[in-house]
C-alpha cells in the first residue's frame, strides 16, 4: 500500500472513532477493516466443495466497536436511517432483527452458539462497499464484526474459523444459502495476490501471486446497478439443484465428479440438473488453469477464461441477466482480455481484465452501450488486489485483550 493510500486509511479510521464518540459518548475499544471481494473465478463452486479464485478489494467496512458488559449489542450504520438497533445478546436467535442488522447480529450469534465467551458491544458502521452489486457488502460486515469480536473477547481465533463464523450467520441467521468464499475472502486475502480457495478445506488455503500493475494490466468492475438478492430464493434453489445432482450421482459433492465422467453424468441427469453440473465441473477446471496461468507469470493469460467463465453462467447456470451481457461484450468490444459477472448473479458487476491505462476507453465504450441500450449509466472502478480483514487503529493494542476484559481504547484525533 503506497504511504497515501495509507494515509486515507488512517484518516478515514478516525473519522469513524469520532462518529462512534458522537453516537454513543467516549471512545471506542479499536476500529476494524473487512474488505468486499471480486472473485476472478470459481463462481458457484464452493457450495459443491470446490475451487475459487477471490481477491479482497481496496472498498472496506469499517467497524469501531467497543465492549459492553451488561449484555446489550448496538448497532449503527453511516449508512443507515440514523436508527441504533439494540438487542440483548442473550435473546439473539435467527429472526430477532431484519435488514442490514441482522448480518452483524448473526456473527455475535454465531459466537456464542459455538460457545465462544463473548457478550455485548457498541458497534458503529461506516462501508465504501457497494450493496446489491455482487461484491459482497454482506461479508465484509460480518467479517469486520468477527475480527473485531475476536480482539475485544481475546478468542484468538483462526482467519478460517472466522470465516466459518460469518458464514453460519449468513446461513443460519440471515437466510442466505452461500459457500464460504466471500467470507474466506475478506478474512483472509493478501495484497497482490489471489486467494486459491478449496472450499472443503479452507485452512489450506494458498496466496497466488496476482501483481496486475508489474505485468502492466489494469482490473475495471462495471457496477451495472441491477441490484441483487440472494435471499430471494434463486439462489437456494440452485444450491439445492446442485446438491440433488450430486445425490444422483452417488457423490459426496460436484467437486467430486472427474471431468472424463462429465459427459456420462449429463446424459444420466434430468435436463433441469445437467447444466448447473457442467458449470460446476467446467468452472472448476477454470480455476485450476487461472492458477496455473497465474503461478507461470501470465496473468494476462486469465481473460478467455474469464470469458469463458461468463459465456458458463449466462448459458448453463443462467444466472446473467441483459445489463451484464452488455456490459461483457462491450468490454470485450472495447479491447479488454477477457470479461464476466462475478458474484452470485441476477445483477450485480462484471469484471474486465485489460491493459494498464485503458480503463478509460474501455469503461467509456461499456458507457455509452448502456446509453444506448436505454440502461441506467454503470458505475466503474478500478481495482486492485488488497488486504484481507483487519484491526486498522490503533495498529497495535497496548495490552492484551482478554475475555471478557476490554482492549486499549481508540485515541481521539485532536483537533
Amino acid at each position: 500500500m503506497s504511504p497515501s493510500a495509507q494515509g486515507d486509511d488512517d484518516r478515514r479510521a478516525e473519522r469513524v472513532a469520532d462518529d462512534f464518540h458522537r453516537i454513543y459518548g467516549g471512545s471506542p475499544d479499536g476500529v476494524w477493516a473487512a474488505p468486499g471481494r471480486v472473485n476472478l473465478i470459481g463462481e458457484h463452486t464452493d457450495y459443491n466443495d470446490g475451487f475459487a479464485l477471490p481477491i479482497a478489494l481496496p472498498q472496506t467496512t469499517l467497524v469501531a466497536a467497543r465492549a459492553r458488559v451488561d449484555g446489550r449489542l448496538r448497532l449503527h450504520s453511516a449508512q443507515g436511517d440514523g436508527r441504533i438497533t439494540e438487542l440483548p445478546v442473550a435473546a439473539l436467535a435467527p429472526g430477532a432483527t431484519t435488514g442490514w442488522a441482522r448480518y452483524p447480529a448473526g456473527v455475535v450469534w454465531a459466537l456464542a452458539e459455538a460457545g465462544h465467551p463473548v457478550g455485548g458491544a457498541d458497534l458503529h458502521f461506516d462501508s465504501t462497499v457497494p450493496t446489491g452489486a455482487g461484491l459482497s457488502s454482506s461479508a465484509a460486515l460480518e467479517c469486520a464484526v468477527a475480527v473485531a469480536y475476536d480482539e475485544l473477547y481475546g478468542l484468538r481465533l483462526p482467519g478460517p474459523a472466522l470465516a466459518r463464523i460469518a458464514q453460519r450467520a449468513e446461513n443460519a441467521f440471515a437466510g442466505v444459502p452461500c459457500g464460504i468464499m466471500d467470507q474466506m475472502a475478506s478474512v483472509c486475502c493478501t495484497a497482490e495476490a489471489a486467494l486459491h480457495l478449496d472450499a472443503r478445506t479452507p485452512q489450506h488455503h494458498r496466496q497466488v501471486p496476482f501483481d496486475l500493475r508489474g505485468q502492466g494490466l489494469g482490473l475495471l468492475v462495471i457496477d451495472t446497478r441491477v441490484a441483487h438478492d440472494l435471499g430471494d430464493g434463486a439462489y437456494a434453489a440452485l444450491r439445492a439443484g446442485c446438491e440433488r445432482a450430486a445425490a444422483l450421482l452417488g457423490l459426496p459433492a460436484l467437486r467430486d465428479l472427474p471431468a472424463g465422467e462429465l459427459p456420462q453424468a449429463l446424459r444420466d441427469l434430468p435436463e433441469a440438473l445437467a447444466p448447473l453440473v457442467r458449470h460446476v465441473v467446467t468452472e472448476n477446471a477454470r480455476v485450476e488453469e487461472a492458477v496455473s496461468r497465474l503461478r507461470a507469470g501470465d496473468a494476462a493469460a486469465l481473460g478467455p477464461i474469464l470469458t469463458a467463465g461468463h459465456a458458463s453462467l449466462r448459458d448453463d447456470y443462467r444466472i446473467s441477466c441483459p445489463e451484464t451481457d452488455l456490459a461483457v461484450s462491450a468490454a470485450l468490444g472495447a479491447g479488454a482480455l477477457g470479461a464476466r459477472m462475478t458474484g452470485g448473479g441476477f445483477g450485480g458487476s462484471v469484471i474486465a481484465l485489460l491493459e494498464a491505462g485503458r480503463e478509460g476507453e474501455v469503461g467509456a465504450s461499456v458507457t455509452a452501450a448502456f446509453d444506448a441500450a436505454g440502461h441506467r449509466p454503470p458505475r466503474l472502478f478500478a481495482v486492485a488486489p488488497a488486504a484481507g480483514a483487519r484491526r486498522m487503529h490503533p495498529r497495535t493494542p497496548s495490552t492484551p485483550a482478554p475475555a471478557p476484559a476490554r482492549s486499549a481504547p481508540f485515541p481521539r484525533r485532536t483537533q
